[in-house]
């Protein structure tokens, strides 16, 4: 099969290859870098918050383990650890197995 070329084709072609710009321009550089610079800070303080996140959990947990600890020690002391924690009253079960309850 014999190939035919079209008047103009090659004019065509030329045309297809305009040079492409190898770079943004300085105002669009600097546009892509300040908001990659917010993103980056907003990851970085998303980082920071989890950690301390993660510091304050653990600190919930041994608060937790020093309050059953002391509810324990109620408990052996006084046979309940059901306490009013404003007045210090001790809510002792009653017999059916209800603690008392003042109305």
């Amino acid at each position: 099969m014999a190939t035919t070329k079209t008047k103009g084709t090659n004019a065509k072609i030329k045309e297809l290859k305009v040079e492409k710009p190898e770079k943004v321009s300085p105002e669009q550089l600097q546009s892509i870098q300040r908001i990659v610079n917010k993103i980056n800070s907003a990851q970085m303080n998303i980082g920071q918050l989890e950690a301390r996140k993660h510091q304050i959990l653990h600190m919930i947990a041994g608060v937790n383990d020093e309050l059953t600890l002391l509810q324990d020690t109620l408990e052996k002391e006084y046979g309940t650890n059901d306490i009013n924690i404003e007045t210090g009253e001790i809510n002792h079960a009653k017999e059916n197995g209800e603690a008392d309850k003042k109305d």
